[in-house]
């Protein structure tokens, strides 16, 4: 199922409610940025803090995705990356990006996009880079 703005306002509109940070990285992020595309899923940045992966648990299963205890926990303590298929959409959730070192570092470069926190292109970048086989680039 493709990611569209209606899904994207309920990401925000949601995480708004749980005082969530988080940044859309990756296509999604880039797409918000005005970079023609599209995408099945969303890249999700998210700050890792105890307060704020209680908060996205809790605003993920409002979303209707079916967080089993281990998923759950997985979210709140921050695991290095979730794919989660489970869920009105998919959703990439990332607490450690490649090629970006910090959370508060890429929230200071975001650019907001009529609400929408996305990473600053070059934090996108950065991630797609460090990512890809050497093959690859």
């Amino acid at each position: 199922m493709r990611l569209n703005i209606v899904r994207r306002r309920k990401i925000r509109d949601c995480f708004q409610r749980h005082g969530i940070r988080y940044l859309f990285l990756g296509k999604s992020g880039a797409i918000l940025l005005g970079f023609p595309d599209t995408t099945q899923d969303a890249d999700l940045f998210v700050e890792k803090t105890p307060q704020n992966g209680g908060a996205l648990a809790v605003a993920l299963r409002e979303l209707a995705f079916a967080l089993n205890d281990a998923q759950g926990g997985e979210v709140a303590r921050g695991k290095d990356f979730i794919q989660l298929k489970n869920g009105p959409f998919d959703l990439d959730l990332i607490f450690a990006p490649d090629g970006i070192e910090r959370f508060a570092d890429a929230w200071n470069r975001r650019v907001d996009i009529e609400g929408f926190p996305a990473c600053h292109i070059d934090d996108i970048i950065a991630s797609k880079v460090v990512r890809k086989a050497p093959c690859q680039r």
